[in-house]
């Protein structure tokens, strides 16, 4: 009881932390009255479309809450509300904070590069405190009253499909958020581009086009919400999974409640470094506004260490807490495992930052092909994209492997518990970003000095990578949550079929075996691989049309209204954010529905093949999941660097981007509009399609997880 007290404060904490946080931001310098007009615009249609979309998502979140109270328990329904409702809130608020801090980072920008990145960096931390606050919350107070308050075992079936599928509202609306958020900001963006820049040749963010608004408003509902939303499902889902590994592990010895109550440990700790973390982001005397940020992630990760300590003793302490798959798992064991978690995480920001930032080969590589063409600058972004996966796919085989050889997969649960830990202070970096590109979005139309717009341009482009190291931050703890996820699954599968006579429909079943000379495990195997493909297509298509219908929107208005362009009418932005709306919530079902289906369909389509061969479905099922993860991995990594390296080459032209040869290439010229080619198709890469592929692989493992509740009964 101690310790869950002790979490709970911790995480209540971090929702004070939150509103004085908020209270300052909103307590700044709002502008001009200009820059507050434009504000409000953003903030309107924002509200409006997140209005609009948790609407939609409420329908299908009804429909399927019903549907696990039916087939699952009351218990597992209300989980799966706290989950979706918490998940939403995060979103919300900060999204709420974003919109409101975009105006004050801009009039903060005019005083000094210094205030600009103190009001967007706690605009930011909000978001961050919000996520992993009521997600720690949710899963804590929720474990307890299924323990405590209902009297509940610890390990008991009833507690864990509880937690599983609060996990799975999570995710849910996650991948809804992360998906329509993505497709309204990408199709406004690259739309907005392929007619201003490159069409009408005037500048990004300029106040006529009408497609402006609509593309700040995507910073918010796609950057802020989703990436929220996203953070939220993955810090919930990986947590639980390690709470399962613990029950599954440790069923039955006096370790148990322990084991289940250290993750919840860990992240608690880790709330109350990241809290202290945000103080240290400081601009120091070089300017360097990426150093700025990277003490607070160093601050945070260091007295993480000694938070990671402070778990283990007051919840498994350091001796032996039992034998797992003929391991003896120790605490000081499961400590390291926590440690090579922070390595892991630092090692992913490193790699993603070289592969995303400004002045690094990749994207000078880019910048360079973009001198000789359009075609050239998309080639070379494509084997950027490409080789980007390599190291982070090594880094977490690295950390699969040492995590398992020190305490089995439950250490591997561990070490994602850790990277998991750290959340607050991860998203805090990114939702930095979308209030930075609002910021000079807001200066541009207001017409604020060029020195304004210079601070926000600085502070935009650290905004792109530090977007893009949250991706990829995001997306290595998704990989190592999912095979937690994995794991738990097969451990599930092989109890139920151990127990035949508790568990009937489980009988005759015998060892699961995924050995690929079972036809049906390959089959899983290529079935599972294909859905990131298949996700990220259908994805990709649907910015491809909501840009179509925006750049059909913005040529007509420039035809019908020749006086935007000498700025003597008013485009109508309002249309464009109509347009994109209704695109978003209408393309967004689709996707999000394949892996939340494609789980059932595998098993009840081999089982129909099959004639009734149930080993054969669950083995099948089981591959598939393995091909899900893999496959997602590298799509994931492949488009959200590739997407940001693409962006950040772009930006390279706009303080000019001096070639191999000397040749200095400006803002405007056919070096830079090959760039601009570019970011096109990186935007949907790294914004929409990338990210996405996230939430889609944990809610694949999720519903297999729950399936397999449901046929146990």
């Amino acid at each position: 009881m101690t310790v869950i007290l002790g979490v709970v404060v911790c995480g209540l904490l971090s929702i004070i932390y939150a509103a004085w946080a908020t209270r300052s931001v909103l307590a700044a310098d709002q502008g001009n009255k200009r820059m507050q007009e434009i504000a409000g615009y953003i903030r309107e249609g924002a509200q409006a479309y997140l209005a609009r979309q948790y609407m939609t998502i409420a329908i299908v979140g009804v429909i399927v809450a019903v549907l696990v109270w039916v087939l699952l328990s009351g218990t597992a329904a209300i989980g799966f509300v706290i989950g979706a409702v918490l998940s939403g809130l995060a979103g919300f608020i900060g999204m709420h904070v974003s919109v409101r801090a975009n105006v004050r980072t801009a009039q903060a920008s005019s005083h000094s590069l210094a205030a600009g990145l103190g009001i967007a960096f706690k605009s930011g931390a909000i978001t961050g405190m919000l996520v992993a606050g009521l997600a720690l919350l949710g899963v804590t107070i929720y474990y307890w009253i299924l323990t405590a308050v209902l009297g509940h075992a610890s390990g008991s079936r009833e507690v864990i499909d509880a937690l599983v599928s609060l996990g799975f509202g999570a995710s849910l609306i996650s991948i809804f958020a992360r998906l329509g958020g993505g497709i309204f900001t990408k199709g406004a963006d690259v739309g907005g581009d392929l007619v201003g820049k490159v069409e009408a040749g005037i500048p990004e963010d300029d106040p006529r086009n009408p497609a402006t608004i609509a593309d700040n408003v995507g910073d918010n509902v796609g950057d802020c919400a989703g990436m929220a939303a996203d953070l939220f499902e993955t810090y919930v889902v990986s947590v639980v999974a390690t709470m399962v590994l613990a029950a599954i592990f440790f069923a039955g010895t006096p370790i148990l409640e322990s084991a289940m109550l250290y993750p919840l440990a860990i992240c608690g700790v880790c709330i109350l470094t990241s809290i202290i973390g945000t103080f240290f982001v400081k601009l120091g005397t070089n300017g360097s506004i990426m150093g700025a940020l990277y003490k607070g992630l160093i601050a945070t990760g260091l007295l993480s260490i000694l938070g990671l300590a402070l778990a283990t003793s007051a919840t498994v302490g350091w001796g032996s807490i039992g034998n797992v798959a003929g391991k003896d798992i120790t605490g000081t064991n499961l400590f390291i495992c926590g440690l090579l978690g922070l390595v892991v995480t630092a090692l992913i920001v490193v790699i993603t930052e070289y592969y995303t930032g400004t002045n690094k080969r990749p994207v000078n590589s880019i910048a360079q092909a973009s001198v000789t063409g359009h075609g050239t600058n998309v080639i070379q972004g494509l084997a950027i994209s490409l080789e980007s996966t390599a190291l982070p796919a090594i880094v977490i085989v690295g950390g699969i492997i040492s995590t398992y050889q020190f305490a089995g997969l439950f250490g591997t649960g561990i070490a994602v518990t850790a990277m998991l830990g750290l959340a607050g202070m991860i998203v805090a970096l990114d939702a930095f970003g979308p209030v930075t590109d609002n910021a000079g979005g807001i200066a541009e139309m207001a017409h604020l000095s060029p020195e304004v717009r210079k601070s926000t341009d600085a502070l935009d482009a650290v905004g792109n990578t530090t977007k893009a190291v949250t991706k990829g931050y995001a997306i290595g703890s998704a990989g190592l949550g999912a095979l937690v996820l994995f794991a738990a699954y097969s451990n599930d599968l092989q109890y139920f079929a151990a127990h035949p006579e508790q568990y009937p429909y489980f009988t005759g079943v015998g060892p699961i075996s995924f050995s690929l000379s079972n036809p049906y495990v390959v089959a899983g195997l290529i079935f599972g691989g294909l859905i990131p493909y298949l996700f990220g297509g259908i994805a990709m298509t649907a910015v491809g049309r909501a840009a179509g219908s925006i750049v059909e929107e913005v040529r007509r208005q420039f035809r019908e209204k020749p006086g935007i362009m000498q700025g003597t009418e008013r485009p109508d932005y309002g249309r464009a954010v109509d347009i994109l709306t209704r695109a978003a919530i209408r393309e967004m079902i689709v996707p999000s529905l394949l892996p939340v289906l494609a789980p059932i369909v595998v098993y009840f389509g081999v089982l129909l093949v099959s004639g009734g061969d149930k080993a054969s479905a669950f083995a099948a099922l089981g591959a598939s999941l393995l091909g899900v993860i893999v496959n997602g991995l590298f799509v994931a990594i492949s488009m959200t660097s590739g997407g940001g390296a693409w962006d950040n080459a772009k930006k390279s032209f706009e303080d000019g981007f001096v070639d191999k040869d000397g040749v200095r290439h400006v803002k405007g010229s056919e070096a830079h509009k090959a760039s601009v080619t570019g970011d096109t198709v990186g935007d949907p890469y790294k914004d929409t399609a990338g990210p996405a592929v996230n939430p889609a692989i944990k809610i694949t493992n999720i519903v297999a997880l729950l399936l397999l509740a449901v046929l146990a009964g």
